[in-house]
């Protein structure tokens, strides 16, 4: 006997559940995951404080043109994800609207990994991420001191740099600003 279908979860079951979890959508399961532990919120917000100034507004000194942010939610579709950190391009996002979810993929993606997110990152997130036409994701695993740069070509991710410890680095899509790694993993 074939086992009893499954209730596809919905938007309202994102809606409902508890504050202090992250709730995603992923082919029609609710996955839910506790929120960051303090390294992993930590390797998130000094990342965005460094990428911000001057790729944001264009006030910290570099090129601006993007658009920031922690922790958006992102509505690709049926599927409901939550990034650490999304940039859309000022081109296509010229102004920040005032919403709960964005509709619009991002240009960039960044996941900060842990080990209870690590498989779900990279294997349920970065295939929505490519379907939906986001050109740039990064993967920082803050345990192991690494940096991946992943670029969407021809609807695949293609590595196109590894970094590790403190090395600096120009990564598209923020090649004009160079990122201090070492400021990452600094507790």
């Amino acid at each position: 006997m074939a086992a009893p279908a499954r209730k596809r979860a919905t938007y309202e079951d994102v809606l409902r559940a508890p504050e202090n979890m992250v709730a995603q959508l992923v082919d029609g399961q609710l996955d839910l995951q506790p929120r960051p532990r303090a390294v992993h919120a930590r390797c998130a917000s000094v990342l965005g404080g460094l990428l911000d100034p001057p790729l944001g507004w264009g006030d910290g000194g570099g090129p601006g043109g993007w658009v920031i942010l922690d922790e958006p939610e992102i509505h690709f579709g049926e599927h409901v994800l939550v990034p650490d950190l999304a940039g859309w391009r000022r081109e296509r996002m010229p102004e920040l609207p005032d919403v709960v979810f964005f509709e619009l993929a991002p240009d960039w993606v960044c996941e900060v990994l842990s080990p209870s997110t690590a498989g779900f990152d990279r294997v349920k997130k970065l295939p929505i991420y490519a379907e939906h036409g986001v050109s740039h994701a990064w993967l920082v695993d803050p345990a192991e001191q690494t940096l991946e740069v992943l670029e969407l070509t021809a609807g695949r991710w293609t590595l196109v740099g590894a970094y590790q410890g403190d090395a600096q680095v120009r990564a598209a899509p923020s090649a004009m600003v160079e990122l201090p790694l070492a400021r990452l993993w600094a507790r």
